[in-house]
């Protein structure tokens, strides 16, 4: 069995179920739902069954289990951390075009 990951290229268009999110991602439903429950996701749709995950859905899954397992931050601290590292990326974006038309 190969142990090294493979990439999976996600489309930024596609939505994905509470299971494709799963096996993407490499993680269990109930994992998800506390991530959901703590604010680090907000998936479209009112119920299980009907979540839908975008890209940036499965990118926060990824970050927030890197931040737990790296550096041993709680969901809480890891949804803080994802809000505070998306607001960095849209302010340093903003001051880029900025750059660009000043």
């Amino acid at each position: 069995m190969d142990e090294h990951p493979k990439a999976v290229i996600i489309d930024e268009s596609t939505w994905y179920s509470l299971s494709e999110a799963c096996g993407l991602c490499r993680v269990d439903d109930e994992r998800i739902q506390e991530m959901i429950q703590e604010g680090v996701l907000s998936p479209a749709g009112s119920s299980a069954q009907e979540w839908r995950f975008g890209a940036r859905e499965l990118r926060r899954i990824q970050i927030a289990l890197r931040l737990q397992r790296d550096l041993d931050i709680n969901l809480p601290g890891a949804a803080l951390a994802l809000d505070l590292l998306e607001e960095l990326d849209r302010l340093r974006t903003l001051t880029k075009n900025l750059d660009i038309t000043g």
